[in-house]
């Protein structure tokens, strides 16, 4: 395959060479110097082993008050305006309560076209200031907690609170670092299409330094992008709206119809992700069809240059000194609405990360086929040449139906179905390797999910419905939670941590869910307002210790015992009639069994065990018998607790 591009890398031993408006050929197979520790089409070892930590570094901690974000950091985000009284909030404000400057967008109209009035759109204005000093400052407090894995949230450099919206994919966001003018001021020295041109900012090198930090305390760290679209301030796209038809940057975008500059109106038209102007598409071979909904698709990015840009983006994360070792750069992606985008480049994507970092994880966001009732099926993508695994939300789904009723209650049977039906046509090695999460970025946090009763991520605001529980779980919450918890690290593959869910936070869906941080040496107002001036509980903010230590300590029991990670399973009992349920994790030598009591009263339960010994409750110090003949044990479990038994 011969390639076109404005800038590209020509890989041979990881000797990466920039060249201009020249044909090069494309690698189509992995070279590293490295010895290959990872069959292309299988997972990382690594990846089936950690403990998933996700940080949203603007909401994470503000370690730095001096690289806070100005008018001028923020402007071209969504909603398309900013006002000259603009502030940066302060990081224990009661969440819905209006900041100073609110009156000043009321009724304004955004780009989107639709007015600024409801406290939702207000918040997209919000930053706290959160920043890359505040994530190394807290890594001792992960550590304690017991993560192993990191993922972040897009870093690059945008104007938007979640960076989405790249203005540059290949930088780390300005305000994430301790110089936002200098680094500006450096950028702009750059190339845009010459990788050899581009240098680490003070933003790029505290991001590696994260990095080695993390390494040293043996946690992976994998990085969000979306390639489907960029921002409005993206260099490739400003040129493009400068230079219509005539940019060299013409067919890196969907574009409807450029201006005819002899005319007065502005024909300007071109598609952004789910019709949002702020997000411009990136041009596939193939136009994404939603009729009938999302479906994977081959094709490939339209653009060349485009494609090798992104590479080389990658490139620079995976192996920042291009020295053919990667331990200091990132271990792999989280790759943003990835069904959307064709399976040819995704292949290629895959040979060209692997070819510089055989053991790189790449992890895709596959989720929605027609929303709110079918979720994507991720089979297409995990045969071992596009992913290692997907985001498992319909784990989650299927979990949070069984063990909190919602929308209806379910019998263990049809659960257990479930579970099944999801690993049955994917490869193990895919299944083991799933990031199995609770909440995220994108969803109400698991302690709002629990505590209402709806369908999973369906009218999951006031705005969709004025009776949702916006307030703080109550005590059957957090019981049903760690039922949830302790299902989810006794189960095959990684599980995963919204960061502050183990710290009792609780907010809506979308942008509720992505409030600062509850540390504990921050005191903070208590939640007395209602986004639709209800009258609601005041709630006091504070971090949950009790909480803290269970996810502590159920992360410890799966780290302790190695058969909760690699181990297969057996569904020991699946009591309809009583609403229990039991499985064991199992290999040759060992077998650990979690026991579930979703009913609303005591039970005793019996499980058959492989060989006759004593069994010790590991999660909550819970008393066993073994029976006469040897060949099960029992145990009293209390109305909605669980078991996790390990042979003493």
């Amino acid at each position: 395959m011969r390639t076109i591009l404005f800038s590209c890398v020509l890989v041979s031993v990881l000797s990466f060479t920039s060249c201009k408006d020249e044909e090069a050929p494309m690698s189509t197979e992995p070279q590293n110097q490295q010895a290959l520790t990872t069959a292309f089409e299988d997972p990382p070892e690594w990846s089936k082993e950690v403990v998933w930590y996700q940080i949203f570094v603007e909401r994470f901690r503000n370690g730095d008050p001096s690289n806070d974000p100005t008018k001028a950091d923020i402007e071209g985000a969504h909603p398309g305006l900013v006002p000259e009284s603009w502030t940066v909030t302060p990081w224990t404000k009661d969440w819905y309560s209006d900041d100073p400057y609110f009156k000043d967008i009321h009724g304004k109209t955004a780009r989107g076209g639709y007015e600024i009035v409801r406290i939702d759109d207000k918040i997209q204005f919000r930053r706290y200031g959160g920043d890359l000093q505040g994530v190394l400052d807290k890594i001792d407090y992960l550590d304690s907690l017991g993560v192993t894995a990191v993922y972040f949230n897009p870093l690059n450099d945008a104007p938007s609170l979640h960076k989405y919206d790249p203005k540059y994919w290949r930088h780390i966001d300005r305000n994430f670092g301790p110089d936002p003018k200098g680094d500006v001021a450096l950028m702009a020295t750059e190339t845009h299409n010459d990788p050899m041109s581009w240098q680490f900012t003070k933003a790029d090198k505290l991001f590696l330094e994260v990095i080695k930090v993390m390494h040293e305390r043996g946690m992976k760290v994998i990085l969000d992008y979306s390639w489907n679209h960029t921002g409005t301030t993206f260099w490739a796209w400003e040129d493009l709206v400068k230079n219509q038809s005539q940019s060299a940057y013409k067919d890196w975008y969907w574009v409807k119809q450029f201006d005819d500059p002899n005319t007065v109106a502005n024909e300007f038209e071109y598609a952004g992700w789910v019709g949002l102007q702020s997000l411009p598409e990136i041009k596939e071979t193939s136009p994404q069809v939603h009729e009938g909904g999302v479906h994977a698709m081959e094709g490939n990015v339209y653009s060349n240059a485009a494609k090798w840009h992104i590479f080389n983006v990658s490139q620079r994360w995976l192996d920042p000194n291009r020295d053919g070792d990667t331990s200091d750069g990132v271990d792999g992606f989280r790759l943003d609405v990835a069904a959307e985008m064709p399976l040819g480049f995704w292949r290629e994507y895959r040979t060209f990360v692997r070819g510089i970092n055989p053991d790189a994880y790449l992890l895709g966001e596959i989720w929605w086929e027609e929303w709110p009732d079918k979720l994507l099926d991720p089979e297409p993508f995990v045969k071992g040449d596009v992913f290692d695994a997907p985001m498992n939300y319909r784990w989650f789904r299927a979990a949070r139906h069984y063990f909190n009723k919602s929308p209806n209650s379910i019998p263990p049977s049809e659960f257990v179905d479930s579970l099944n039906s999801f690993r049955s046509n994917l490869r193990p090695q895919s299944n083991y390797a799933m990031m199995n999460l609770t909440a995220s970025h994108d969803v109400p946090r698991v302690g709002t999910s629990l505590l209402n009763k709806n369908k999973y991520k369906y009218n999951s605001t006031p705005y969709g419905d004025a009776n949702y529980n916006i307030g703080k779980p109550d005590a059957a919450t957090y019981k049903t939670l760690k039922l949830l918890l302790t299902q989810q690290f006794t189960y095959i593959g990684s599980p995963h941590i919204w960061a502050g869910d183990e710290m009792g936070m609780w907010g809506v869906d979308d942008p509720s869910c992505r409030k600062p941080l509850i540390w504990p040496d921050y005191q903070f107002e208590n939640e007395t307002t209602h986004p639709l001036g209800l009258e609601r509980n005041e709630d006091e903010v504070k971090f949950n210790t009790n909480l803290f230590n269970f996810y502590k300590h159920i992360i410890a029991i799966r780290q302790q015992h190695p058969v909760l990670i690699h181990g297969d399973i057996d569904f020991l009992l699946i009591d309809d009639t009583n609403d229990v349920l039991a499985y064991r994790r199992f290999d040759s030598d060992t077998e650990v069994i979690s026991v579930f009591n979703n009913s609303g009263v005591k039970q005793s339960i019996t499980v058959k065990v492989s060989k006759p010994q004593l069994y010790k409750d590991v999660l909550y110090g819970q008393s066993t018998k073994l029976s006469e003949d040897q060949k099960s044990i029992t145990i009293s479990l209390e109305a909605r607790t669980s078991a996790v038994l390990a042979a003493e």
